[in-house]
């Protein structure tokens, strides 16, 4: 028999009954009934309960030994009464009577409990991860991960992709977040930097003429936690291919998403391709948002027309000085109280806005300040033009159009969730695609890049040269599900005088393109093909298919949101010994 298991504690079943078996694993829960001790028995593939009564030299063993204890029990396999089966355990129909118990390491108090899911502090969560992760829902999601990452790279060599793993010690780009940097020992006073992304080496990739690259890379930005990113490290779905127009990139990728979300869907629905695609001006006004969540039906309407020299004068006052007014419909919640109407307007001030209008209408009669004051024929115009019923009612967001466009935008979540409308089950997927290649940076009183400055402009140098820059649309899209962004993407830009051309535009000489970006743009001097990709990001696809609110529930060792680990204790200072090595002074920050 072997030294420590013949088989896993998810494995035996009732055909094993009459069996002797030995089994390892954690001590998960203890149960003391006078006379007999039960044992759920735990590994990474299940649980086994273990039976010992009074008299056995096992019970004295299991009896004094904490919870997540390491023991080998060597027993037989019998069945259980029919009354004592439970169908929601694998091996329910099945315990082992221990025979022998050998103690593996024994346990101290535990800081936090394993069994059950009650929730814990974070700081003590990550500080004791390697317990965390032994609670079933965590552990699950990691092997989720797992999984759903063998899944995308098997659809990916399907798709004709080929695998490659690029640098992780690269040089400093000037773009994007903030870098990690690496100082160089042999290379006194100089740094390598970790990649935010593998962009310009797929690009490199492409021009090399390897055709279709994947990777699932690790990418690092010093940047501060979200919900849906973690600070410091992780990982995508980073993908290139030569010779593509943007429906290309599209048809490529789809089935990859669509068939991993539906393999682990669990019976959730999944958009089929081709996903819809939405322009991201549409976007913007008919969902206040570039990531629209498309499970809520609620859409938002332009009203500006109707305020007009309205007798509501704020927004009479907004529309004359070049605003907008956008309209959230509320189906249905003319039957509510006024405390519904008025708590949604305070939710906007507390978000940082002036607040939010609202007409709110019972037995078809309109009520509010919006209707009184702006007229009792024009707000019947108005309805009718919503197509409002006679128990709905409608929020209103005025201002300066982006600014209003977010606050519409976060109203509509909010009122689909306040009424119960963002359906659930479902994973809904979209595009959002004609991103403007450039906008008007107020802080800095310039035209800069929007989003991707690599990205290829639509209408290429001519457009550049003929357009308004503001009216240039560029070929970068967005794939979005359920409200998030999974990743951004672009056809590349892969000629240099339309290149050169958007930088200027941007306020960037030459010299400055050929010194920041000089291998990409030395490369591109021999000859590059048309190419273009995007990065979904693994976290972001696990957390949403596990269906956790935070993306540090689906990373095995996540950090804090102050970037920091708290169980290995980085970062952390280091020797001057090692200092010295890197011809590294630490200068310490002035108090005050």
């Amino acid at each position: 028999m072997h030294a420590y298991r013949t088989h896993h504690c998810g494995q035996l079943r009732a055909a094993d009954v009459g069996s002797q078996v030995r089994l390892s694993g954690w001590v998960h829960r203890k149960r003391d009934h006078g006379h007999l001790l039960f044992v759920d028995l735990r590994d990474h593939h299940g649980l086994t309960q273990i039976v010992t009564d009074i008299e056995s030299e096992a019970f004295k063993h299991l009896d004094k030994l904490r919870v997540e204890s390491v023991v080998t029990i060597t027993g037989d396999v019998v069945a259980r009464a029919a009354e004592a089966v439970n169908p929601n355990l694998t091996t329910g129909e099945i315990e082992i009577r221990a025979r022998e118990v050998s103690v593996q390491s024994a346990a101290q108090e535990l800081p936090l409990p394993v069994a059950g899911e009650a929730d814990y502090p974070e700081d003590i969560r990550l500080r004791y991860r390697f317990l965390d992760l032994r609670r079933d829902r965590i552990h699950a999601n990691i092997v989720l991960r797992s999984n759903v990452i063998a899944s995308i790279r098997q659809r990916m060599i399907g798709q004709g992709f080929t695998e490659y793993q690029t640098p992780i010690l690269t040089a400093s780009s000037p773009e994007g977040a903030r870098d990690y940097l690496v100082p160089s020992r042999v290379h006194p006073g100089k740094f390598y930097a970790l990649p935010q992304a593998p962009q310009m080496f797929k690009q490199l990739l492409m021009v090399a003429g390897f055709d279709r690259y994947f990777q699932i890379a690790p990418c690092f930005r010093d940047e501060d936690a979200r919900a849906d990113r973690s600070p410091g490290e992780f990982y995508q779905l980073d993908f290139e291919m030569s010779f593509v127009t943007q429906e290309d990139v599209f048809a490529a990728i789809e089935p990859v998403l669509h068939g991993v979300f539906e393999e682990f869907a669990n019976g959730r629905a999944v958009t089929p391709a081709p996903f819809p695609r939405i322009a991201y001006r549409d976007s913007m006004l008919r969902y206040g948002s570039d990531k629209p969540d498309l499970r809520n039906p609620l859409e938002i309407t332009d009203v500006t027309d109707h305020f007009v020299g309205s007798g509501f004068g704020l927004f009479a006052r907004i529309v004359e000085g070049g605003g907008v007014v956008r309209a959230i419909p509320a189906p249905g919640a003319g039957a509510k109280s006024r405390k519904f109407f008025d708590d949604m307007n305070d939710w906007a001030r507390s978000q940082g806005h002036a607040g939010l209008g609202y007409i709110n209408i019972k037995g078809g009669e309109a009520g509010g300040p919006i209707a009184k004051n702006h007229g009792e024929e024009a707000t019947a115009k108005l309805i009718a033009a919503l197509g409002l019923g006679p128990d709905d009612g409608v929020f209103f967001a005025a201002g300066k159009e982006l600014p209003a466009a977010k606050l519409a935008g976060a109203a509509r979540t909010r009122v689909g969730e306040e009424l119960g409308l963002i359906e659930q089950g479902v994973f809904k997927f979209c595009w959002v695609v004609d991103f403007p290649m450039f906008e008007y940076d107020e802080e800095a009183k310039k035209v800069d890049f929007s989003h991707n400055p690599f990205s290829m402009p639509q209408g290429e140098l001519e457009a550049l040269e003929t357009k308004d820059p503001l009216d240039i649309l560029a070929y970068q899209y967005d794939i979005v599900c359920n409200g998030v962004e999974l990743s951004s993407g672009a056809i590349r830009n892969h000629k240099l005088d339309v290149m050169y051309k958007a930088f200027e535009i941007a306020g960037y000489t030459k010299d400055q393109v050929d010194e920041n970006f000089s291998g990409m743009i030395n490369a591109f001097k021999y000859g590059a093909p048309p190419h273009g990709g995007s990065a979904p990001g693994i976290d972001r696809i696990v957390m949403l298919l596990a269906d956790e609110p935070n993306i540090r529930e689906v990373v095995l060792f996540p950090m804090n949101q102050k970037a920091e680990d708290l169980m290995m204790g980085a970062p952390s200072p280091v020797s001057l010994k090692q200092l010295r090595e890197l011809n590294i002074r630490v200068v310490e920050q002035q108090k005050g």
